[in-house]
């Protein structure tokens, strides 16, 4: 009789042996994905700094050119071509010394009609005033002759009166002398009142006509001021700068050909990065080297217009002694921007570059850990660190283009 042998369980078999092959590579896979990267590096390659508990001043540096305190802008008043050059750039000038001499024969041939044209209004004004004095010439005249005729009339009535009363003059011709006398009486009295008012109308148009002539002889002496504007001269004393006008050259109107300083003292005009334009203000202090001496500034103007990413300030020395400067001298001006405050500073490097300030490498003995930190204000020779460091600790500070990946540097 056949005997049943039972079948043995292979799918057991295969799974006691992957189970054990699947942990191994679990394990494998895990270690890979946890395990932090690393890379070996020589320690002469990097820049290490320690971390310090010291005094932080906000503060920033920028050049600064040397500019005479008060200039002033030569600007061309009457348009035209250059055709005379007096002076060359630099020279030293006295105020009122012609400097150039433009050209511009249609703007002259204007001034010539005009002032023509005023000569003969004003002319006329002085036609009409002279008609008015002869008017009141005649006027006067013919008071004369009415006061002569008045005065016979007068004479007359006297004498007839008392020829009438002593009967010896015949009523008719009285009747005659009364009515001539009342005649010449009432015409002196008529015209006496015609010339006093013809003297008051005339008096009002005369200062009218003297008024209108004063206008007009200040704008024709306005008109040849004007023609002598071809002619640039000086307005005040001092050195030229910028005077690079050129013969033949047509300037219009108002365009700058130069610029004179006055050389009564010195103050800085510098560019600054647009970055700083909210921190900028007037009556911020500051300092320059000079001849190894410390030299106080402060901002006397800010320009906030920004151009090519930089705006204008400008500084006066503040310290009232008398410095041997020179016009064009460059400066480095240390301008404060807080007080001093006692936190945790770290020395500026390359690293924020690659990081934005927000990671740094540790120092622990021959390797260098990846942390996490946070920084506040910079100026150039610290950054203020907020949070992830302490004073005494040692980090990498030099560049991290080929560590951005890294977590972990080994120090050889």
């Amino acid at each position: 009789m056949d005997t049943i042998v039972p079948r043995k369980n292979k799918k057991n078999k295969y799974l006691l042996i992957a189970f054990p092959i699947f942990l191994l590579a679990s394990y494998f896979v895990y270690s890979a994905l946890t395990k932090k990267r690393s890379l070996d590096v020589n320690r002469n390659e990097i820049t290490i700094k320690t971390v310090e508990n010291a005094y932080f001043e906000d503060f920033i540096v920028f050049q600064a050119k040397v500019e005479p305190l008060n200039s002033m802008l030569l600007n061309v008043i009457e348009g035209g071509s250059i055709q005379e050059i007096f002076i060359e750039n630099g020279d030293f000038v006295q105020k009122g010394q012609p400097l150039a001499r433009l050209y511009n024969p249609n703007t002259e041939l204007g001034y010539m009609t005009q002032e023509t044209s005023m000569i003969e209004q004003i002319n006329n004004l002085n036609k009409a005033k002279l008609d008015l004095r002869t008017q009141e010439l005649n006027l006067a005249k013919d008071l004369v002759a009415i006061e002569h005729d008045y005065l016979d009339a007068k004479n007359l009535y006297n004498l007839n009166e008392k020829l009438f009363k002593e009967e010896i003059l015949s009523k008719n011709e009285w009747e005659t002398t009364k009515e001539a006398f009342r005649f010449q009486t009432e015409r002196k009295n008529i015209i006496q009142q015609s010339v006093q008012k013809e003297k008051q109308a005339n008096a009002i148009l005369i200062s009218q006509i003297n008024q209108s002539q004063g206008i007009m002889q200040k704008s024709l002496e306005i008109l040849r001021n004007n023609k002598k504007n071809f002619l640039v001269t000086a307005p005040l004393a001092g050195r030229i700068s910028s005077f690079e006008p050129v013969l033949g050259k047509n300037y219009v109107a108002g365009e700058s050909i130069g610029k004179i300083d006055v050389m009564k003292g010195y103050k800085l005009m510098a560019d600054v990065d647009e970055f700083y334009l909210e921190k900028t203000s007037e009556g911020q202090k500051g300092t320059v080297d000079y001849k190894d001496e410390t030299v106080p500034v402060v901002i006397s103007k800010v320009i906030p217009e920004v151009k090519n990413g930089r705006f204008q300030v400008e500084l006066q020395f503040t310290n009232g002694k008398e410095l041997d400067l020179r016009q064009g001298l460059s400066f480095g001006v240390r301008l404060m921007l807080s007080e001093k405050t006692k936190t945790t500073v770290l020395s500026k490097g390359s690293f924020s570059q690659d990081t934005a300030g927000k990671w740094i490498f540790v120092v622990n003995g021959n390797k260098a850990e990846r942390r996490t930190i946070k920084l506040g204000r910079e100026n150039p020779l610290y950054y203020e660190v907020l949070e992830g460091l302490k004073s005494g600790e040692k980090v990498v500070t030099s560049n991290y283009k080929d560590y951005i990946e890294i977590q972990i540097l080994n120090l050889q």
